[in-house]
């Protein structure tokens, strides 16, 4: 999966577990965008064709909505949310690991909004 990792979940980790379990990541770093707004941050997502992994699901929902009344597209928009308990926040392992289980159970991914919280 080609994935793009926002700029409030990219982490160095994170992005080499990605990495290392087969998975084509950027991060805003890599491509100039560090500190860009979220609809600048999807719109190079769906520019690049890539999967979008966030942690501010709000935003990203509302972003989501808005395409699909406006009849747009998008590759998926995967969301952590972040409880600060950590018995229920995804680690990034765990991150790593729900989208494992998303793809091994060929759910869905393109123009939805994953909650990978429920992919633990």
């Amino acid at each position: 999966m080609m994935i793009y990792i926002d700029d409030d979940t990219a982490s160095p980790l994170l992005a080499k577990l990605l990495r290392n379990a087969g998975h084509d990541v950027q991060v805003p770093s890599d491509i100039g965008m560090t500190g860009s707004e979220d609809p600048e941050h999807l719109t190079r997502t769906i520019q690049d064709g890539r999967v979008f992994l966030t942690k501010n699901p709000d935003d990203f929902l509302t972003l989501h909505r808005l395409l699909l009344a406006a009849q747009g597209k998008h590759l998926g928009i995967l969301v952590v949310h972040q409880e600060n308990n950590p018995a229920r926040d995804l680690t990034p392992k765990g991150i790593v690991n729900a989208i494992r289980k998303l793809e091994a159970a060929g759910a869905p991914i393109a123009n939805e909004y994953v909650v990978l919280n429920h992919w633990r």
